[in-house]
Formats: C-alpha cells, structure tokens, sequence
C-alpha cells in the first residue's frame, strides 16, 4: 500500500516542509531583507541539488535534457522562484507566515482559471463552489481585526495581501509551465535543478544590474539570518519542491495538490511557537474552510 502511495505521501511531506520554510525564511527577511533571502537560497538551493544530481545521475547538470524542456522549465523557475517568491517573502514580512501562506494556498483557484485562459478548460459547478469556499475562508481570516504579535506590521494589509496574491499568480503560472516541461521525460529531480539554476542566474542577474552585490555580501555576514536561510533552502527549494514534482509525476494532480495545500494549517501551531501569536478560534476556522474549498475545487481533477 505505501508503495502505491509515494506520490500522496510525497505531497504531504511537501506541506510540512514547506510550513517550516514559510517560518525560517519568515525569520531571515525580518533580519536582512526579502531580496538577500532569495539571492542566497537559490544559490544554496543549487549546490545541493547539483551535488545530488551528481549522485543520482552521475552529471552536475542534466544536459541531456531537451531544449524544449529547458526553456519551459526554466520560464518556469523565473515566474515561480525568483518573481513570484519574492513576493511572497515580503508577504511573510508584511502579513506573517500563517496569513501569507493561506492567501497564497489560493494558486489552485489561479491555475483553474489559466487552464480555462490558456487550454480552453471549464470549470465545473463543483469547481466554481470551491472558488468560492476558497476566497471565503481566506478573506475570512485576513479580515479579521484581532490585534496579533509577531513580524506582522500593522496598517499593511491591504499591501501584504497584494503581495501574497502576486506570489500566488505566479506559482500558478509557474506550475503550468513547469508541466510542459516534464512532458519530454525529464525525471523530478533534473527538472527542479533546471528551474533553480535559471531562476539564480535571473535573480544575480538583476542584483549586478541593481549594484547590489556589495550589499548580498554584506548581509551574509548575519550568521543567524544565514543560518535560517539555509534550513529554508533545504526544506524548501531543495527537498520540498523536489518532492512536489515527484508528487505531480506519480499522484494525480489534484490530489497532490490537495495534499499539499494545508501550509496554513501546519503553521497554526508554529507561529504560537515562534512569535507567541495568538490563534482565534475564527483565524482556526478559517484557514480549515480555505483548506476544504481548495479540496474541494480540485476533486474534480
């Protein structure tokens, strides 16, 4: 039984990394700024992955892998990683963890609504109520007007959820690419190094093209905000992401992604840890009722 289940058990143990990356790089950007965090975990992200792929496949780079699938999957890691992370780490500032990752737990909703945009899909009526449970529980949650603690800034809102969305909109568009791209048999492994090595090279881009090297440099010298930094790099761009693709190559997508989906609720009990945030009994409920429109929008699939 467990063998016929390595994709469902892949993407729950996605969820739970991805619930301790949301908390460490939560910790960094407040020290040493959102852009600092994404240049370096990119790059610790790529020399862990490079060094497994060179265990796995004897090769440091899958550059056997087609053309076609380089340019989806690395359009893919530009959207997804080095845009659309960057939002959502000045979401985890703005908002908090909890609050940023259920916004951004919407990206099914998204990826529905570009498969109707883009593939000439159309949403069921079960699809459509999902939607609507979805947006209902997250705005739930973020509407509430209960004074919190922790690295949330009071009167950014509107700005934090903005943010979140952003991040949420291209982790939709990043998956379909990255879809297109794991079509030619490119295994999961190959494919997540090949959309973090384009996503690096992008985000060093922009930082040279910015003066911000010096600056990168500078902040690494925080060994604390290295540190969490790096435990994020692991649980997140190396480890969980590696385990999403494999989840989406041996589930089905809609349960993978169901499965993957309850971040918010995995950090109820982390951000209580962490920041002594208080948890309301509506902040609990709703991020249950978002959860359950997400999965409910994806039965379907």
């Amino acid at each position: 039984m467990i063998a016929s289940r390595l994709g469902e058990l892949a993407a729950l143990l996605t969820a739970v990394l991805w619930a301790f990356t949301a908390l460490y790089f939560t910790l960094a950007s407040t020290r040493v700024g959102v852009l600092a965090v994404n240049r370096t975990r990119l790059v610790f992200a790529v020399l862990l992955l490079g060094a497994t792929h060179l265990l796995f496949y004897g090769t440091l780079l899958p550059l056997s892998a087609p053309l076609e699938s380089w340019l989806w999957l690395g359009l893919s890691g530009l959207i997804g990683l080095t845009l659309g992370d960057s939002f959502l780490f000045q979401s985890y500032i703005e908002l908090g963890p909890r609050k940023a990752t259920l916004i951004m737990s919407s990206w099914p909703i998204f990826s529905a609504l570009m498969g109707i945009a883009f593939l000439g899909e159309a949403l069921t009526w079960l699809e459509f109520l999902g939607i609507l449970v979805t947006l209902a529980g997250i705005s739930w949650v973020v509407l509430e007007r209960s004074p919190t603690t922790g690295p949330v800034r009071n009167g950014r809102l509107g700005r934090g959820t903005a943010f979140a969305l952003g991040g949420a909109l291209c982790q939709a568009a990043g998956l379909v690419a990255a879809k297109e791209g794991l079509r030619e048999g490119v295994s999961s492994l190959s494919g997540t190094l090949i959309r973090m090595v384009v996503a690096t090279l992008g985000i060093l881009i922009v930082t040279v093209a910015l003066g911000g090297v010096r600056e990168s440099f500078d902040k690494l010298r925080d060994r604390r905000a290295l540190l969490y930094t790096a435990c994020g790099a692991a649980t997140g761009p190396f480890v969980g992401v590696w385990l999403s693709l494999y989840a989406v190559s041996h589930a089905k997508v809609g349960v993978a992604s169901a499965l993957m989906a309850p971040v918010p609720v995995l950090l109820l009990p982390l951000v209580w840890i962490f920041f002594k945030e208080r948890i309301s009994r509506r902040a609990f409920l709703g991020t249950l009722v978002a959860f359950m429109g997400v999965a409910l929008l994806l039965l379907e699939n």
